[in-house]
């Protein structure tokens, strides 16, 4: 929604909002536009009756400002809705969806596009360090969209990413999540093959070829060229750690090489699909692998946020158990001889409810010791869910508490992993300033 109001900002509306527990960098480049923000349920904020009301998903019947909005006979649309009416209407759309990696590889895709003198629009769930922001206007024809499967708003229960009816569609990987919205995979399946049905014969679907659960999903019915990554398709790759290089090829007729430093085998997966999807829109290979050895990563992925003592920290967007250990697997991969701390908040609704709580304790192995912080209304037992003989992990209901110990606990050298989809009440800040004043010593 943020970039959202972005786009409609550049496109010259004057843009108000409402929201809660707004934190970098979404804030911060929504102060930077001049977005007004204001309290998220107060209905006065409709009093100078607005030209259109984009409603988010988060919003549901019985809040006061979604009452007096329905009462008041403005004019409202959801983002999805409303993007797909005003941005993308004659525009080429790449749009990448998946259950990982969504963020990542438009951001990559999105700047080889830029690199390649294309200045594609884009709208992305995340600050990529090659861009100011999350979202841009660009030049036509093309606009790199991250697709998501969550439901549109509440008047709208399809997934956002049907609005957007791409020409090239990236599909990463396919599992259950959301569980809030959806009942089982089978029916967040049904929304990814409704997507399938939306893209134009003359487009390309490049899926990963390493998915089952994608594999099943095209055998519904496609009537889109295919190309496939991983797995026997025809995207393959190699990564030497030792060399930091990345080798891509295609069918193998065309190959190329570049200077690679992201971490972890799951980055890998998103640069083959987006040097794929910028092939469809006539990138050369040899161009998308120049334009990646210099991709700058995306806020929150990876992102150092400062080292004291020897000590580094680390933020990540990481929730659910394949991200978290596929996180754990790139860190442990690319620092083999550190002491690696995970700091965990289950913070997503399906984490929650419990959903994933069997493959949690697995998804912590990679890590020596596992932090972990308990939010006061999670549905289930953290504790007995958590403990695997021989792993080592300590559970907190004080951010304060858990940073002050673990700022103790680590030495020089070690690597601080925190992973949240939330703010995490600014622990990361928190562990830096801990480790520097020596508090928990």
């Amino acid at each position: 929604m943020g970039g959202v109001a972005a786009l409609a900002r550049e496109a010259g509306h004057e843009v108000t909002g409402s929201d809660r527990q707004v934190y970098p960098p979404m804030s911060t480049q929504l102060d930077s536009l001049g977005v007004t923000i204001m309290d998220e349920d107060d209905p006065a904020q409709l009093e100078t009756r607005p030209d259109e009301v984009i409603v988010g998903n988060v919003m549901s019947r019985g809040r006061g400002v979604v009452e007096a909005l329905l009462n008041s006979g403005l004019p409202y649309t959801s983002g999805p809705e409303w993007l797909a009416r005003n941005i993308l209407r004659n525009r080429w759309v790449l749009a990448v969806a998946g259950t990982h990696g969504k963020t990542s590889c438009s951001s990559m895709l999105a700047w080889i596009l830029e690199d390649a003198g294309l200045h594609p629009g884009f709208l992305i769930g995340g600050v990529a360090g090659n861009f100011s922001g999350t979202a841009r206007l660009g030049s036509d024809p093309f606009f790199v969209v991250e697709a998501d499967e969550y439901d549109t708003a509440f008047f709208d229960k399809r997934a956002k990413f049907v609005h957007y009816h791409p020409r090239t569609l990236v599909l990463n990987n396919l599992e259950y999540d959301h569980a809030d919205i959806y009942p089982d995979l089978a029916a967040i399946a049904t929304q990814f093959h409704h997507l399938i049905r939306s893209v134009p014969g003359d487009g390309l679907i490049v899926c990963n070829g390493d998915d089952g659960n994608l594999a099943e999903v095209i055998e519904q019915g496609c009537w889109t060229r295919s190309e496939m990554f991983l797995g026997d398709g025809e995207w393959q790759a190699e990564h030497d750690l030792s060399s930091q290089q990345l080798r891509i090829s295609f069918a193998d007729t065309d190959q190329a090489a570049c200077r690679w430093q992201m971490k972890g085998r799951h980055n890998v997966a998103n640069a083959l699909a987006a040097v794929a999807a910028a092939r469809h829109v006539g990138v050369p290979l040899s161009s998308s692998l120049d334009a990646l050895s210099r991709f700058a990563g995306v806020k929150r992925r990876g992102e150092l946020r400062g080292e004291v003592r020897g000590v580094s920290v680390y933020d990540d967007f990481a929730h659910h158990p394949t991200a978290i250990k596929a996180t754990l697997d790139g860190f442990r991969e690319a620092h083999p001889e550190s002491r690696i701390h995970a700091v965990l908040e289950p913070r997503s609704n399906t984490m929650r409810l419990g959903v994933h709580r069997d493959r949690l304790a697995e998804s912590l192995q990679p890590a020596d010791h596992a932090w972990l912080f308990r939010p006061a209304d999670l549905a289930w037992d953290l504790d007995e869910s958590i403990a695997l003989p021989g792993q080592k992990f300590s559970v907190y209901d004080n951010t304060d508490d858990l940073a002050r110990d673990i700022a103790g606990d680590a030495r020089e050298g070690d690597i601080v992993l925190v992973m949240s989809n939330g703010s995490f009440n600014q622990i990361h800040q928190k562990l830096l300033d801990c480790l520097a004043t020596g508090t928990g010593d």
